[in-house]
């Protein structure tokens, strides 16, 4: 029921609505890094911290109508949050271990009430300003199909939110939506650092199209080369390298009977690096894979790329992450070149999303 409520709010239109967040967004970190280049005319930055605050700034304008600076709270919880559940999970375990009342138990358990007492409040503040006008952000929109105590805010009975299920929602797409593209975004310049003769053809295709002024989502949805660059950097650095699902009923997957009731996992990382999918040189970086897009991408015609998932459980936000990430690489091409710094170690590790270990330090210049 969740997912049906919340499709609307990624529709086309309402992408289109976000587009001036976006922008700003961009144009901030843009200018952030014309100030660090400035005295220079080139500098050294680690763009994985600041991918991470475009996006998370981005998320905060278009889901809940505030900036980064007000989300920045719930950002650095969960981030903390993330590393106690991961501890949990890669160590021992026993039944009942989540309900004795360790040191690192009482931190999770007080991270989580953290993070869910600051959405409330955010809830509370966006119900107030609804009494006045109606806002088109995500959280607006979620809000409009709650229930509130005993009442309503949808006609529709059978198909409303708690205020504890928009709770978890924010929660999901603080997280996700800031970790994914900001991930995809890093692992993109690390890549056409690698490979400059992809950065010139990008920059040379943002430029034709846009110029150097501010693109639009019609110029983006043009981006054929960026979008294939994208493609083979969501290939080779999935940001989530598996997938869980539950058999609801017997299933057949390649002849093979699974019953119900089974957890199947889908390594992506595996899938998207099969040289019976890819060829030879699957583990190589070529945006050429896919000119003749997605589907025929693959060495045999089967579908082999998984990076938002597929069928009735693919992501939600694909397309939000896809413009932001055009919209913010776009503008990079428009104003920087850029390369490795000689500090860069590759060395790629799955936290959560497959993320650089050591970081992502890049040389910027000034066009």
């Amino acid at each position: 029921m969740r997912r049906r409520l919340m499709t609307p709010a990624f529709h086309v239109d309402k992408l289109k609505g976000m587009l001036p967040s976006f922008l700003t967004s961009c144009t901030n970190l843009i200018d952030r890094w014309k100030k660090l280049t400035s005295l220079h005319g080139s500098t050294e930055i680690d763009v994985m911290p600041e991918f991470h605050i475009l996006t998370g700034d981005v998320i905060a304008r278009t889901a809940f109508g505030s900036s980064y600076e007000k989300g920045s709270k719930i950002f650095e919880l969960q981030k903390e949050q993330i590393t106690l559940v991961l501890e949990a999970y890669n160590s021992f375990y026993f039944p009942g271990l989540r309900f004795i009342p360790t040191k690192k138990n009482r931190r999770r358990y007080k991270l989580d009430n953290e993070i869910k007492e600051i959405i409330r409040d955010l809830i509370r503040r966006k119900q107030q300003g609804m009494q006045n006008k109606l806002e088109e952000d995500l959280l607006s929109l979620l809000l409009q199909k709650c229930k509130l105590g005993d009442q309503f805010a949808s006609h529709d009975h059978n198909n409303c939110l708690t205020i504890d299920d928009v709770i978890e929602e924010c929660k999901l797409f603080y997280i996700a939506g800031q970790e994914t593209t900001a991930n995809l975004l890093t692992w993109t310049m690390i890549v056409l650092s690698m490979h400059p003769s992809w950065q010139k053809k990008a920059r040379e295709e943002v430029l034709r199209l846009c110029g150097k002024e501010t693109p639009g989502l019609n110029n983006i949805n043009h981006l054929k080369i960026v979008s294939m660059i994208f493609n083979e950097v969501l290939r080779l650095y999935p940001p989530v390298t598996l997938l869980f699902r539950y058999t609801k009923q017997e299933t057949n997957i390649g002849g093979m009977s699974i019953p119900a009731g089974v957890e199947t996992v889908l390594s992506i990382l595996s899938l998207h690096h099969d040289p019976k999918h890819w060829g030879h040189d699957a583990t190589e970086f070529n945006p050429e894979r896919f000119s003749e897009g997605v589907a025929k991408s693959s060495k045999d015609d089967q579908m082999a790329f998984y990076p938002f998932g597929w069928g009735p459980r693919i992501c939600l936000g694909q397309n939000f992450a896809m413009i932001e990430a055009k919209l913010g690489l776009a503008m990079i091409l428009q104003h920087f070149s850029f390369q490795l710094s000689p500090s860069y170690t590759h060395a790629p590790r799955q936290h959560i999303t497959l993320q650089p270990q050591h970081g992502a330090p890049i040389i910027l210049r000034c066009l």
